[in-house]
């Protein structure tokens, strides 16, 4: 009866150990493909909008095309089409792409 009890102790520690180590594996799998690659494009985008300077093209969120023409700290003033009286500021959140002058795409 004691070699039953200590099997079973056994067995009931390693389910444990079976148990934490699936729990880091899953963790480790979620953080590489979640967590990293978010971090990632966060980081991407935060150098985007700091390189933003007067001049560039940019493409807003909601698809409109237009030209820097003012950047403040946290806004910028856009310029959309030929027409010069159509600048609105907006933030620079809403830049989702930057063209610099002079680049091909």
């Amino acid at each position: 009866m004691a070699l039953f009890s200590a099997a079973v102790a056994e067995t009931g520690y390693s389910s444990y150990i079976m148990l934490i180590a699936w729990v880091v594996i899953i963790g480790v799998f979620l953080y590489f493909t979640m967590i990293k690659p978010q971090k990632k494009e966060q980081n991407r985008i935060k150098t985007m909008l700091a390189e933003l300077e007067a001049g560039d093209s940019v493409l807003t969120s909601s698809g409109f095309y237009g030209v820097v023409i003012d950047v403040d700290e946290d806004t910028v003033i856009v310029e959309f089409g030929n027409n010069k009286n159509c600048r609105i500021p907006m933030q620079k959140t809403a830049i989702t792409q930057i063209e610099k002058p002079g680049t091909d795409a």
